[in-house]
């Protein structure tokens, strides 16, 4: 009597006896070791989180001001976009920041998009004639997360924040140079910045005012381009003016009369040159396993940070390696004698870490599976199943 197979059992027995069979199983364990070696290893490669800062420029208004103007319309305002989760602001003297987070999963080119369209054609609800200034979007998401960093730091007590900010300055140069590196930057250096002491009594005896040296200096800290020229019928394109670049061009900077005499500005000024007030702090210490890690640090110093992030859809492992090796080229050339470097936060290796216990689990949930139906069925049938579910394991990974 025959039996009634049904639409799998038809299926199955066809797959059976057709020669295609081995080429299809063997074309889809390919494509799955082709996607295990090719798929970019990521921290998070399946979270899509879009959030932006909105900066709105505010000069001359307080903080109490600015929320009330700016900060509280401007969340009622964004907070009817769509797909938005949680809207922020902060209001401080100058300036108001809103933050604005999206739902997780949100596509982030629609988003930023609905975000442009909101704000630049809601900006009615800014206040008008009292200053308030454009806004600046600044979109950010997972890929903004800095995937390597590194912090530089010296025993030596000469070298402080403000040296090793201009090395790292200096790395990150040459770290653009690493493939599919995005964002580089230093974390912790203060600004540097040159600061004129002004002696009334010079001021007073060569007869200077302050409106006069603040017309000097603007005057000589500006260029002008494409200005024309014309002689002997011919138009000449010339750049006039240069910017102040050191304390010696500032000090040597005429800034009025005397006498018949050029009065400069180190006639009336003591001029110096060197860090800002520190906006951030970096220190690193050391704990007491520090020294079997290779760490040969006493207490804690003063550091700077270099924080590198990646492209999206790259592989973090390999930027993160290049990177890396990077920093061990760069030691004696860019980075002198003194300065040690330490990798404080490496996610390729933590991606590697997850993608590989991801596969060996996969491993493991196949062999139980083969091992349960060895127990039930017997060697014949464990195999069957076993490569089944391989490969069907394999083609999920390449369609994924």
């Amino acid at each position: 009597m025959s039996q009634n197979l049904g639409i799998s059992g038809k299926t199955a027995k066809r797959f059976l006896t057709t020669e295609i069979t081995p080429l299809l199983a063997l074309l889809g364990i390919l494509l799955g070791l082709f996607a295990i070696a090719v798929t970019p290893r990521e921290e998070e490669p399946q979270i899509n989180v879009t959030f932006a800062n909105i900066f709105i420029p505010f000069p001359g208004a307080t903080a109490v001001e600015i929320e009330q103007l700016v900060s509280t319309p401007a969340e009622q305002v964004l907070s009817e976009i769509e797909g938005i989760e949680h809207v922020y602001s902060t209001s401080r003297p100058g300036m108001a920041i809103i933050t604005v987070q999206y739902r997780v999963g949100e596509d982030r080119t629609q988003a930023i998009v609905r975000l442009y369209n909101k704000v630049f054609s809601n900006q009615d609800w800014l206040p008008h004639n009292l200053g308030v200034g454009t806004p600046i979007i600044k979109p950010k998401g997972i890929d903004d997360v800095p995937i390597v960093t590194a912090t530089l730091w010296s025993s030596d007590p000469s070298v402080g924040a403000y040296e090793l900010g201009q090395v790292a300055h200096t790395i990150e140069a040459e770290l653009k140079r690493v493939p599919d590196t995005r964002d580089i930057y230093t974390i912790g250096e203060p600004e540097r910045t040159v600061k004129v002491m002004l002696n009334p009594q010079s001021l007073s005896g060569y007869g200077i005012d302050l409106d006069d040296l603040r017309n000097s200096l603007r005057a000589a800290n500006s260029t002008a381009d494409g200005i024309s020229i014309t002689s002997a019928n011919r138009e000449l394109l010339i750049q006039a003016g240069t910017f102040l670049t050191s304390a010696s061009e500032l000090g040597g900077l005429v800034i009025g009369m005397h006498d018949g005499k050029p009065v400069h500005l180190q006639d009336i000024a003591t001029i110096s040159e060197g860090p800002d007030h520190p906006q951030q702090y970096v220190w690193i210490g050391a704990g007491p396993q520090a020294a079997s890690h290779g760490l040969d640090l006493n207490g804690t110093q003063p550091a700077v940070t270099i924080a590198v992030a990646k492209k999206p859809g790259t592989n973090a492992v390999n930027i993160a390696k290049r990177v890396i090796d990077r920093f061990e080229d760069m030691k004696g050339i860019f980075i002198p004698e003194g300065v040690e470097v330490t990798i404080t936060r490496n996610y390729g290796e933590t991606a590697d870490h997850k993608a590989r216990k991801l596969i060996s689990k996969l491993i493991f949930a196949t062999l139980s599976v083969i091992g349960l139906i060895v127990i039930a069925l017997g060697w014949r049938e464990a195999l069957i199943v076993g490569g089944a579910v391989a490969i069907t394991l394999l083609i999920t990974l390449f369609a994924s």
